[in-house]
């Protein structure tokens, strides 16, 4: 191997001086011997300097073919270059090749380039340069193969990042999908798990059931939160009472108004049978509420006393009611009959605070006491319609009304629960029921099943038969409506009442029987209830099952 090389265009010889860490050689600059005057002109004519492959001309120079003979010289082209590429001089035998043709260029030692750089002059096919090279013992690892720039490489870089940010994107969002998934997944999870809960909870899921909180007894509704109060309008004009219970079921979200005969059989505080409408008299709101608790298994929270005024006053401040009526009701202070009703019989008729009440408290001839029962229903519901749902709003009205509650409601208390029945009613969420009672008071098992366990959650209890004085009666007077004139004081009186009859042939005078002497002072006692003297009262012989039996006649007046 040779220890020196030609520069190429410089000019100057490198020589080796040893390598680097690396491993690659190291060379130093050698100046190069040049006579002045000899260029080096490619295209020139020159004896012994120039060299032309192509041509056969005469001349000194180098024979690429290995013939011996010079190649011609060809005519010169212009003035000679004084670069001699090989750092030759003239006349030593070995002619350079043109600068156009291929020449080894040295660079500078170092990490990055230690070796001379190959280079090829324009328009040159780098296969001309085998012949030079086939005399010199060259290596690769002596050269440096600079790679020229290229122009894509940006372009490529770009993409690369860009493929790479795609993917990244693409995973971001596969990944964000999943975490999406799993988060309906597990909201869905917990929102079937609430619901089960929520059936279970109120019984509703099939063929389970739960113990209700109040009674701890097993229903079919399960264990649901009711917000109950007894409602008590009393008639200051004609007598007697009418009685509700309103109840908010905060479960189902579901308001009823249950309506309760006053024939209703309870047992009163000293522990005889007693009516509804007697233990409302007698007993009080303390008393009715708590034997009501003991015959239908509720917990009345409070007792509402609402006399007739203030019905009237009531619906007055919350801007009438609209409500579907079943009668005409005539005017109380008309003086003379057939004039127009107070209020007519139809659809959506508007009612005032005098017509609410006169239709509230209207029972026809020959009707029964359940009839004027549900017309005051009917008014409650219009009233809990029209009523602010506003908490509030509705506190105001009760206050307004300026009537002395019981001690067990608040005006407060009052206010904030109208108005949750206000919002349930005007929802559509209200009903009315009537609670079914026997002729004798007691609770009927279509009273146990559709009112008592599924709207109040209880369960019924009547009083034991025999506790009150039971009686039956026979009207013989003529009119019809005796029967149920005579039931309804009787039952106001705290008697029980089994049953009547209406006999088509009429008698003179009452009657009132007892069969053992034990119920003389019974008997007795019904004949002042019914406003009859005490010669009406005989010992004979009364119906089965009965203590008392009375005998209406033409002299019985139910107006006295």
């Amino acid at each position: 191997m040779n220890d020196r090389y030609d520069a190429g265009y410089g000019g100057d010889q490198y020589e080796l001086v040893g390598y680097d860490e690396y491993g690659q050689p190291v060379y130093r600059q050698v100046p190069a011997q040049q006579t002045p005057q000899q260029a080096y002109d490619p295209y020139a004519q020159q004896q012994g300097y120039g060299y032309d492959p192509y041509t056969s001309g005469g001349g000194t120079g180098y024979d690429p073919y290995g013939t011996g003979q010079q190649p011609p010289v060809p005519p010169s082209y212009g003035t000679p270059d004084p670069y001699d590429p090989y750092g030759q001089a003239a006349g030593t035998g070995q002619q350079p090749r043109v600068a156009e043709q291929t020449a080894y260029i040295p660079q500078q030692a170092g990490p990055e380039q230690d070796y001379p750089r190959y280079a090829s002059g324009p328009g040159e096919d780098p296969d001309d340069h085998r012949d030079g090279q086939d005399d010199r013992d060259y290596r690769t690892e002596q050269f440096a193969f600079v790679e020229e720039p290229d122009g894509d490489s940006e372009d490529v870089i770009d993409w690369l990042k860009f493929t790479e940010n795609r993917t990244e994107r693409r995973e971001e969002a596969r990944r964000r999908a999943r975490s999406r998934v799993v988060a309906l997944v597990v909201v869905l999870a917990l929102a079937a798990v609430g619901g089960v809960g929520y059936l279970w909870y109120a019984g509703k899921l099939p063929g389970v059931s739960s113990s209700d909180d109040k009674t701890g007894t097993t229903t079919a509704t399960g264990a649901q939160k009711r917000d109950v109060i007894v409602v008590h309008l009393h008639d200051t004009k004609k007598g007697g009472t009418s009685t509700a219970l309103l109840v908010d079921n905060t479960t189902t979200k579901q308001a009823t108004t249950v309506l309760l005969p006053n024939s209703l059989a309870l047992t009163g505080e000293d522990g005889t049978t007693t009516t509804l409408a007697k233990s409302v008299e007698d007993d009080g709101s303390s008393g009715t509420r708590e034997a009501l608790d003991s015959a239908l298994g509720t917990d009345i929270e409070g007792t509402w006393r609402l006399d007739t005024p203030y019905l009237q006053n009531l619906v007055d401040l919350v801007g009438n009611i609209d409500i579907d009526t079943n009668a005409d009701v005539p005017d109380p202070a008309a003086k003379k009959k057939g004039t127009s009703p107070l209020v007519s019989k139809g659809e959506d008729q508007t009612l005032s605070g005098k017509m609410a009440v006169a239709y509230a408290t209207y029972r026809a001839s020959g009707e029964a006491q359940n009839a004027q029962l549900e017309r005051f229903g009917q008014v409650m519901q219009g009233v809990l319609r029209k009523l602010s749902s506003d908490q509030q709003v509705a506190t105001v009205t009760v206050q307004t009304l300026a009537q002395i509650l019981d001690p067990s409601l608040t005006d407060k208390d009052l206010g904030a629960f109208l108005a949750k029945m206000s919002e349930l009613a005007k929802g559509g969420d209200h009903k009315t029921a009537l609670l079914p009672v026997q002729d004798d008071g007691t609770l009927s098992a279509e009273a146990s099943d559709s009112v008592v366990k599924d709207v109040l959650g209880g369960t019924a209890k009547s009083p034991d038969q025999g506790a009150a004085v039971r009686v039956s009666v026979r009207n013989a007077s003529g009119e019809k409506d005796n029967t149920e004139n005579a039931r309804v004081v009787l039952l106001n009186g705290g008697f029980t009442f089994l049953g009547g009859t209406t006999e088509e042939t009429t008698q003179a005078t009452s009657k009132v029987l007892y069969a053992d002497a034990a119920d003389k002072a019974d008997a007795e006692e019904v004949a002042k209830t019914l406003n009859l003297p005490d010669s009406a009262v005989a010992k004979g012989d009364v119906a089965a099952n009965a203590s008392v039996s009375v005998v209406l006649g033409q002299d019985y007046d139910p107006a006295s």
